[in-house]
């Protein structure tokens, strides 16, 4: 039995973002995506993911906010967040709890490597 895949919660509103997303990450994990900052509240506090991976121009409720919600949660403060997003504003990110920022357009496997480092893994730990 192989162990879980771990669990990818996913705030992209654009639709051919989240099917590249899906063709890159699909198969090493489970991805549950939002389209706007509210829904990716709601299902950071039902799906209690792995990882958060927000795009900061997100409809209604932004990544900004959305972040700062969900690091303001105690049972939500300690997921990881990842802001994947087109808008330099790094800083701001940090300020609102983010763990990494990485500006788009990034490669698959920069993403990859950054989401494994916050998971805690390296390709220098496979055998």
């Amino acid at each position: 039995m192989s162990p879980p895949r771990p669990k990818l919660l996913i705030g992209e509103r654009d639709p051919f973002m989240r099917r590249t997303l899906e063709r890159s990450l699909g198969a090493d994990y489970e991805l549950i995506f939002a389209e706007n900052g509210e829904e990716l509240v709601q299902k950071a506090q039902h799906s209690l993911p792995d990882i958060i991976i927000l795009e900061a121009l997100l409809p209604g409720m932004d990544g900004f906010q959305a972040c700062h919600h969900i690091k303001s949660q105690a049972h939500l403060r300690t997921i990881p967040i990842i802001f994947h997003t087109f808008l330099n504003a790094e800083e701001r990110a940090r300020q609102v709890g983010a763990d990494a920022f990485l500006l788009k357009p990034t490669d698959t496997r920069q993403l990859i490597e950054t989401i494994e480092r916050i998971l805690g893994k390296t390709t220098k730990e496979e055998e």
